[in-house]
């Protein structure tokens, strides 16, 4: 069986095909991205996709609003601020899937909105749960917020640059 597999790869390269090996075969069904294998284990109902975004949403927006009870302290404002932005945020995934959330949050025209967002979302933890210094931690949560709305302002066309010019012409210092 050996010499007709051997064969039948050399009248492959004689031709001018690819040989594929057993061992490349594996190697190609193992290499599947995380995401793929991700968004075909997370094949959901279009109504299954509403009560999730509903639900994760809901419950991103109630920790957001809850930690305005503890605004006087920025250790633990600063968690569950951090925590219900995440959930905001992962609750788009229920929507459109983790792979095209990825996708879109990485495109070419936000990936630099979306790195600030999170480099300052782990700030922020990082601050509250192991600086555990308050001004820290309202400073981090103040740049997450900034990061969040420049963020959102990424899926907006042309939104970004209708900020950027009005805190340009807002701030101009020449008289």
């Amino acid at each position: 069986m050996d010499k007709m597999n051997q064969a039948l790869e050399k009248m492959k390269m004689l031709v001018g095909m690819e040989v594929e090996d057993e061992e490349r075969a594996a190697e190609e069904e193992s290499s599947l991205s995380f995401m793929e294998d991700l968004n075909r284990n997370c094949a959901l109902t279009t109504k299954q996709r509403f009560y999730g975004f509903a639900i994760c949403l809901s419950a991103g927006l109630a920790c957001t609003l809850l930690s305005m009870l503890v605004f006087l302290n920025p250790i633990k404002f600063g968690f569950t601020f951090t925590v219900g932005n995440l959930m905001a945020l992962g609750s788009t995934a229920f929507l459109i899937g983790p792979q095209r959330q990825v996708t879109m949050m990485l495109d070419p025209a936000r990936i630099y909105a979306t790195a600030l967002y999170l480099a300052s979302i782990i700030i922020a933890l990082f601050c509250a749960l192991y600086v555990r210094n308050k001004l820290l931690t309202l400073l981090a949560i103040i740049l997450e917020f900034s990061g969040l709305i420049w963020y959102s302002l990424s899926y907006i066309p042309f939104a970004r640059t209708m900020v950027s010019k009005v805190f340009m012409t807002c701030f101009d210092t020449e008289f």
